[in-house]
């Protein structure tokens, strides 16, 4: 007989999750997204990494700290981003800016994230992190988006890409991704 046998499928469960962000719909088809299993090895890493940048930014960001406990503690992370110097090329105005030509001209900011990108990469990015989030609640796995594990990854260089979300997973009795103080 084998106890709790489900903490077995995790890996895979994760996968299944990420091919959702995968074949999530682009705009013009054109695929940006980058995604990411952490190994166990580079969990810690992610997770002193946020609690560094919890430190460094101060006030309003101790969620960061909260957050990495939240990553030590979860099954599996999952890393959902973009990398692209591309634009959809609607001269739309979406990304603030009156043309692609324009935004192109900007000097490119690096903080958490870096920008500015067209926005329908950040469209992209949202369904395809929408499409995931839905397949682990199909797949009954917990799990949540947050911006501060993709803020860590980024800065600890566990991804490259220009904005990223993690999703942390959880197959336990109780989702460790809610009721958090």
């Amino acid at each position: 007989m084998k106890i709790n046998p489900e903490s077995e499928t995790i890996e895979m469960l994760a996968k299944t999750i990420l091919v959702a962000a995968r074949t999530a719909p682009k705009a013009k088809g054109k695929d940006d997204i980058v995604t990411a299993l952490l190994e166990t090895e580079d969990v810690e890493n992610l997770a002193s990494s946020m609690e560094e940048m919890a430190e460094k930014k101060g006030d309003g960001f101790a969620f960061f700290k909260r957050d990495a406990q939240n990553v030590r503690n979860a099954d599996a992370v999952l890393l959902i981003g973009f990398k692209t110097e591309s634009v959809v090329g609607l001269n739309c105005g979406a990304c603030g800016f009156e043309s692609c030509k324009d935004m192109f001209q900007q000097s490119k900011v690096n903080v958490d994230f870096t920008g500015p990108h067209c926005s329908f990469k950040y469209i992209d990015m949202g369904i395809a992190l929408g499409s995931a989030a839905a397949r682990a609640k199909d797949l009954c796995v917990d799990n949540r988006v947050m911006y501060s594990v993709g803020a860590g990854a980024l800065s600890a260089g566990l991804l490259d890409a220009d904005i990223a979300c993690g999703m942390p997973l959880s197959i336990k009795g109780k989702n460790l991704f809610f009721d958090r103080k």
